[in-house]
């Protein structure tokens, strides 16, 4: 492998902004290899403004001995397909999530890339914030005590226009609102903190703000596997918006991760904040977050591949959060607790 990681990069849509920043500023550790979107104009754009090659075709870019991996930032329903072209060309792939629209799909691209024995990762960037590491540090070694209450909140809106988008809000192209296309960035994160969850019951609904087919409500009740209990809600349906948070009740201290920040409540009366105030993209505009976040969980992808280890979103850790969300809209369907 060369020195610099050599990527491909698949999609120029409005979620591949935060990723070409990072790449730009990576570029001493990454060389991107070209950019392919099957909009030509979008992609020669996108390729000009950022300095990287533009590609004619997906297929060029997979059979390119000097690629060594690919950045997907298509829709859902585009990645299959996507994903078996590069694995089977021996790539790495790095995947913007959702894996798929469901949990199926989602288990299908996990196989394709462990049958071609490469290597899949997870844009799951909330997981890369100072503060989101500080808490897992501090689960891990045992200082918060055990995890009894669990409460997840995201308080977002999105303008109708944002519906309007074809396909966007639709399960043939997202496979649901809400919950897999917002949510899942906190949900990810809560079960990276929390573990996994042993069964939900949901209500979900679409409210009068938003014409679209899929739910932009939800609210639902959790059972952790190590006995803690929690709530979810989650919308974007909540004008203006706000900062998506989780909340953890532990023996020794309560905290609170939101907008970047910890907040840690210790039972002896001490307080303690650690980390950085931030936009996450909860209000009108949903790019309107830093990309330090993206750059740092693509150079970790880089070099998982490189040193041979596992990323730290993985696509056998994304299959955990669709199983979850799977369950909640099972559970909400049905009427009735759901178990994971």
């Amino acid at each position: 492998m060369a020195e610099r990681f050599r990527m491909a990069v698949v999609g120029c849509g409005m979620a591949a902004l935060p990723h070409a920043r990072a790449l730009r500023e990576l570029s001493d550790q990454i060389e991107v290899r070209g950019v392919y979107s099957r909009n030509r104009k979008r992609r020669e754009a996108f390729a000009a403004e950022f300095g990287f090659p533009a590609a004619n075709s997906a297929e060029a870019l997979a059979a390119d001995p000097d690629v060594d991996g690919v950045l997907l930032i298509t829709p859902p329903n585009a990645r299959e397909d996507y994903v078996r072209l590069f694995a089977t060309h021996g790539k790495h792939v790095l995947s913007e999530k959702p894996l798929e629209r469901n949990l199926e799909n989602a288990e299908r691209i996990v196989s394709i890339c462990a049958d071609a024995g490469v290597q899949l990762g997870v844009v799951f960037q909330h997981r890369f914030r100072e503060a989101s590491q500080r808490l897992a540090a501090l689960i891990a070694d045992g200082t918060l005590g055990s995890i009894r209450v669990v409460a997840l909140d995201v308080p977002w809106w999105r303008d109708q226009s944002y519906y309007d988008e074809p396909g966007r809000g639709t399960y043939a192209r997202d496979g649901g609102g809400v919950l897999i296309s917002q949510a899942i960035h906190t949900l990810d994160l809560m079960l990276s903190l929390c573990g996994p969850v042993k069964s939900v019951q949901a209500l979900s609904a679409t409210t009068p703000f938003h014409q679209m087919e899929a739910e932009d409500f939800v609210a639902g009740a959790m059972v952790f596997g190590n006995g803690a209990v929690g709530v979810l809600s989650a919308s974007t349906a909540q004008f203006p918006g706000g900062a998506e948070s989780i909340r953890l009740d532990c023996d020794h201290a309560s905290v609170v991760l939101k907008s970047g920040v910890l907040q840690v409540a210790w039972r002896d009366g001490t307080n303690e904040t650690f980390g950085t105030s931030a936009g996450t993209g909860g209000g009108a505009d949903p790019m309107a977050f830093p990309f330090d976040w993206h750059r740092d969980l693509i150079a970790d992808f880089a070099s998982a591949v490189s040193s041979g280890r596992p990323p730290a979103a993985t696509g056998a850790a994304a299959l955990e959060v669709h199983r979850l969300i799977s369950a909640l809209e099972r559970s909400s369907t049905q009427g009735t607790r759901v178990d994971l």
